[in-house]
């Protein structure tokens, strides 16, 4: 993983300024819970529902209402699947910056694509990060996902 600017000055700051390395961070600073809180978000499970592949815990009523709004099907797979990133952590003390949103969404990008290929042979999705322009609002990054078929809809 490529670590971002500001990342790589809060991991300079540990040790007196010695630094430490991502694991020696997640070592002193991680917990398990948070471990298996990231696995769903590193590892998400996907469900297919109506023909649609969407997060697992989207229901066949929140299809329903989305394609009541006149929203085409991939519309509908790309509302139902997105994930801000900014609402990741809204209590977090570190500083939220641009730098980590893009390491953060470039990785969470692999690893659906990945997923879904893996778990949708048959149903190829695109797989995409938005990154506002530079000055943007940090709350607009985001992922979102929807099957290739659906684009033309």
């Amino acid at each position: 993983m490529n670590i971002p600017p500001s990342m790589r000055a809060e991991l300079a700051r540990w040790n007196d300024g010695d630094g430490i390395d991502l694991e020696g961070w997640i070592a002193g600073s991680g917990d398990y819970a948070l471990a298996i809180g990231y696995a769903t978000l590193f590892w998400p499970r996907f469900a297919e529902i109506d023909g649609y592949i969407v997060r697992e815990g989207i229901t066949s009523e929140q299809l329903r209402d989305w394609e009541r709004t006149g929203a085409s099907r991939r519309e509908v797979e790309a509302v139902v699947n997105h994930l801000h990133f900014a609402d990741l952590h809204r209590h977090a003390d570190t500083l939220l910056s641009e730098d980590k949103l893009v390491a953060l969404g470039e990785v969470l990008r692999e690893i659906h694509a990945a997923e879904l290929a893996w778990q949708f042979p048959h149903s190829p999705c695109v797989v995409r990060l938005h990154v506002p322009e530079s000055g943007g609002d940090l709350d607009d990054y985001q992922l979102t996902f929807w099957q290739a078929r659906h684009t033309a809809d």
